[in-house]
């Protein structure tokens, strides 16, 4: 694959630094985790500057954009310190262009023009996380109408959307396989109540707990094709786990780069701290990883570029990207010491975010789990 920047690529990636240094400098950034607050000014503003179109379909306003492309403006929006700053909408879109409904499609596109989160995935239940086929929360069918009961949990930005995209198991079928459908739910539906989860990581993203209680909404809420809702999900999880890996490929440069500069600027015994051997290997060994996570990063996006067969490729890239990334905070938090871990240091944040996306989109265990059969499969 050729590792250069096309003319495109480079017009881009120039006019999205002007937007970042404008929109979202670092104190945006400190400002927002420390207030626990979404970045919705800063989405805005890549909405109105065209970003947010790109990777859609033509005939809903969008520009077709290869995933080489998406994933260096997703890591570029993340080198500057913002986690998730960059990418999931359009994942979240998909969902809803490819297997929704006009009206759906219409209300969807609506909400991210103005910079908002459409809606939160309603997946993760207190039973089921990893193992889907677990999932409790029910969907019965009856007169027209659906009704839904259950909990789900860890549930991202429920309190950003308006929507709610639901799986839920529609108990009348036997077959499992068959048995998951989804839904576009309202958040504010009669039946339908929050409670919001502390957390240390993604501040700038709430987590909930959602409980269902007999909320019973028309059919028309349904998405797609009634018990196709696993294998509709399943459609755009590559890509989430390429995005997933770029967004920690650019908060682990950041990082780096934050540690580099501190090495050479702190004074210890005389001399920066950077001339001492041991800071030094740090700062090797880190920059091995990050250029470890960019090929293995790159290379995927040129794979699905290419229509090829991804196979174990995508697990393994969010496995081994969310991982390295997390050691290359790590050693970022050492290099910085005691300064590192008090609030404010952006390098304490990074190192906070970067582990969540070690379970976020998928545990480090189930990319084994992934990766792992098809590698026998492929050598059965």
């Amino acid at each position: 694959m050729d590792f250069g920047l096309t003319d495109e690529q480079e017009l881009l990636l120039s006019s999205l630094d002007e937007l970042l240094e404008r929109e979202c400098p670092e104190s945006y950034v400190a400002d927002l985790d420390l207030h626990h607050q979404p970045p919705t000014s800063f989405r805005k503003a890549m909405h109105e500057a065209g970003f947010m179109s790109l990777g859609f379909p033509e005939e809903y306003g969008g520009m077709p954009t290869d995933a080489v492309t998406l994933v260096l403006l997703a890591e570029r929006v993340c080198r500057q310190g913002l986690n998730n700053g960059f990418g999931l909408e359009l994942l979240q879109a998909m969902d809803i262009l490819e297997f929704g409904s006009t009206e759906q499609k219409d209300e969807i596109l609506g909400l991210l023009s103005n910079g908002e989160v459409p809606f939160a995935l309603g997946f993760t239940e207190p039973g089921a996380g990893s193992d889907n086929s677990a999932m409790a929360t029910t969907a019965v069918h009856h007169d027209g109408m659906v009704t839904f009961k259950g909990t789900k949990t860890l549930i991202t930005n429920a309190l950003q959307s308006k929507y709610l995209l639901l799986m839920a198991r529609n108990p009348e079928v036997e077959d499992k396989r068959h048995a998951i459908s989804m839904y576009l739910v309202p958040m504010d539906a009669p039946g339908l109540t929050t409670n919001q989860l502390d957390k240390i990581v993604w501040h700038i993203s709430d987590s909930c707990e959602i409980f269902l209680d007999d909320v019973t909404l028309p059919e028309s809420c349904l998405v797609g094709v009634k018990g196709n809702g696993f294998k509709q999900l399943m459609r755009n999880f590559e890509f989430e786990r390429l995005v997933i890996s770029a967004t920690c490929l650019g908060l682990a440069q950041c990082a780096f780069d934050d540690a580099a500069s501190y090495a050479a600027q702190r004074v210890q015994f005389g001399r920066p701290i950077g001339d001492f051997q041991l800071i030094q290997l740090k700062l090797t060994d880190m920059a091995i990883k990050l250029e470890n996570i960019r090929n293995f990063v790159y290379r995927t996006a040129w794979l699905l570029d290419q229509d090829l067969p991804l196979r174990s490729q995508g697990a393994l890239c969010k496995r081994y990207a969310a991982m390295a990334a997390f050691e290359v905070a790590d050693e970022a938090m050492q290099i910085f010491g005691g300064v590192g871990v008090t609030v404010g240091t952006r390098v304490s944040r990074l190192w906070r975010d970067l582990r969540g996306h070690r379970f976020g989109g998928g545990t480090d265990e189930i990319m084994v789990h992934i990766a792992g059969r098809q590698i026998v499969k492929d050598h059965a």
